[in-house]
This record gives C-alpha cells, sequence and structure tokens, in this order.
C-alpha cells in the first residue's frame, strides 16, 4: 500500500435520498446542486470517575445522535413548472408528522473511497433568501432518527 500523499477535497461527498415509498434503501437518488456539506456524529460521554482511578476521569460512551446539513441552490425545469423531485421529497418531510417526516439517506466519497454512511433522518427546511442577485439556496438539516450505519460506498470499483 502506498503512502497517502493527495489531499482530498471537500466536494468528494455525494449525498442521495431515498425515494421509495417504503423508505428501505431500493431507490437511491442523488441530492442535486449541493454547495455546502457537513455532517457530523457527536458521542455522548458521562462521567464514570471513581474514587479507585487515583484522580484520573473516567468516561463512558452513552449515546450518540449525528445531523447532515446541507445547502444546495434550488433547480427547476427549463418550463419552471417543477423543481427536482428528489428537494420536492425532502420539502415535503419537513411539513409532514409521523412516518412522513423522515427520510433515508446515504452519503458517499464520490470518488469511491472507503467512507459511506446511511440512515433515517427528520428533516428542518430551511430557505436561505437573499438579494435581487442572488442564487435561490435551501439549507437542510437531516437530524438523524436511529443508528448511522457504515456502509460499503456504493461507488467503489
Amino acid at each position: 500500500m502506498s503512502t497517502p500523499t493527495a489531499t482530498v477535497l471537500a466536494r468528494r461527498w455525494r449525498l442521495e435520498v431515498d425515494m421509495s415509498a417504503a423508505q428501505d434503501g431500493s431507490d437511491f437518488q442523488l441530492f442535486p446542486a449541493v454547495t455546502d456539506f457537513n455532517w457530523t456524529a457527536e458521542p455522548n460521554h458521562e462521567d464514570s470517575s471513581v474514587y479507585e482511578d487515583g484522580g484520573w476521569a473516567g468516561n463512558t460512551k452513552t449515546g450518540q445522535a449525528w445531523e447532515v446539513v446541507a445547502t444546495c441552490n434550488r433547480k427547476a425545469t427549463a418550463d419552471s413548472t417543477a423543481y427536482s423531485a428528489v428537494h420536492e421529497k425532502v420539502r415535503a418531510a419537513f411539513f409532514a408528522f409521523g412516518d412522513d417526516s423522515q427520510v433515508r439517506i446515504r452519503w458517499m466519497d464520490r470518488d469511491g473511497l472507503p467512507e459511506a454512511y446511511e440512515g433515517t433522518a427528520l428533516v428542518t427546511w430551511a430557505p436561505q433568501g437573499g438579494e435581487r442577485t442572488a442564487l435561490d439556496q435551501v439549507q437542510v438539516t437531516f437530524t438523524g432518527n436511529g443508528p448511522l450505519e457504515q456502509i460499503t460506498n456504493p461507488l467503489a470499483a
């Protein structure tokens, strides 16, 4: 194995949304026009220090939460009659309740490197507004609801 020397770029991430009605991972499609992408998976640590530790702190991981924040440019058809179907599914989930308020997403390294993740999330849809010359952008926050799974990158060779 050779020593890594090339710096990877932030735009390496590809975000996809499961468009299937069952949200079973059978119809992942590109979430298009992403201009900014960030994800976190913060652990919850609780103090588990005891006298026997000789004054050193002890900690125990008791939980974990994950989140994806993506900003995208809104895209419409040439005749301005429809938006991206994937964007619309996510926007609709933001206004829904219960199971309909969740979407299954996955993201992976678009160059096929091993990092890839999948999970079910609640949606926050926040239009960004702007000046008269600004692009129409939306910041979407996917708040994990359940486990974040490490998956085999579907784009791997």
